[in-house]
């Protein structure tokens, strides 16, 4: 590291530390600063473990809040970049975006954020931010479930408002085609291997029968890719008078566990959403990529980490932009 950046660091941890330091102290004598490992070390160390506990104990009264800790992330990450918009609640100047198209009344775990907030304003106050909770969370929900570790990069702020309109229309949605979901990628800076692989974060969690009603037509269609057998099981599980709030399982074999079935599932003909299925039926480079997937778990969480770090590094605010929530629903 050179004495420049270790200045720059150091500088930065003084003025997360005082949170009434003028925002010169941040940036103006090391220009932009940007997302490193280990920020908290020294300014909340017990950050990461405050964290982990909340998460363990949540995972552990509710196995499926691992997939929805994780999903916070990416539908946070997609809208604007990582800021923490997508925990903002409506204003008198901005509609949030819980209740956009692919939030309302499918986001969840909410609570555990404010909980995780909440402990760690007494700890260390106005220090982590939401954004850097949710990076963690998202982690950490991989960890807990089986997954691969890896270090998360901190250092986020927190933004100033949200976006109903661009949580419509970024976040792609459970029908999309291969085109439409490497378009959706590519427009916050991922490419399409990003895709594949952050595509197995399906591999837990659960999904209401309504996103993947096209999944549900399939029995009359034709194709080397259609399962008639599983086809049919979803029909029968949504055949009931509640369907609409039914749910089923993103990975039916290991449903709880963070492992490389998605994939095992996608080349059986077993993808419950459209937009999962198409990773192997309507892209040759793509099923490539699933079966390589398929047959080395560990080369899918290699790849998997890597487009972690990517996605949480889209459009982060850092230096004097944004602020440090002192509650992740509301801006001070």
């Amino acid at each position: 590291m050179s004495k420049y950046f270790a200045f720059c660091l150091v500088m930065l941890k003084l003025a997360m530390a005082f949170a009434n330091t003028p925002n010169s102290l941040k940036d103006e004598a090391c220009g932009e600063v940007s997302l490193s490992f280990g920020i908290y070390l020294d300014i909340c160390p017990e950050a990461e473990a405050i964290i982990f506990s909340w998460v363990a104990k949540a995972v552990s009264e509710d196995p499926r809040m691992a997939a929805s800790l994780l999903r916070l992330h990416f539908h946070d990450c997609f809208v604007n970049g990582c800021d923490a918009s997508v925990l903002l609640d409506d204003t008198d100047n901005f509609v949030g975006e819980k209740t956009a198209a692919p939030n309302l009344n499918s986001l969840r775990g909410f609570e555990v954020i404010d909980a995780i907030k909440s402990e760690l304003e007494v700890v260390c106050p106005q220090t982590v931010s939401c954004a850097d909770i949710l990076a963690t969370v998202a982690r950490d929900s991989v960890i807990l479930s089986g997954g691969p570790s890896w270090e998360v990069q901190t250092g986020r702020r927190d933004s100033l408002s949200a976006s109903k309109e661009a949580a419509n229309n970024n976040i792609p949605g459970p029908n999309s085609t291969v085109a439409t979901l490497v378009a959706k990628f590519e427009n916050v800076g991922l490419s399409l291997n990003d895709m594949v692989a952050l595509s197995g974060a399906h591999t837990i969690g659960k999904a209401r029968c309504s996103t993947f009603s096209t999944r549900l037509q399939g029995i009359n269609q034709n194709g080397p890719d259609i399962n008639l057998d599983f086809i049919a099981s979803l029909q029968q599980l949504c055949s009931g008078s509640d369907s609409a709030t039914t749910l089923a399982h993103l990975d039916l074999v290991t449903p709880a566990t963070f492992d490389n079935q998605y994939y095992v599932n996608l080349i059986s003909g077993e993808g419950l959403l459209q937009s999962d299925q198409v990773l192997v039926s309507g892209d040759e480079q793509t099923r490539q990529i699933v079966e390589t997937y398929a047959e080395d778990p560990f080369v899918f969480f290699d790849a998997f980490k890597d487009s972690m770090l990517k996605m949480g590094s889209i459009g982060a605010l850092t230096g004097s932009s944004g602020e440090i929530r002192r509650n992740c629903r509301t801006i001070n």
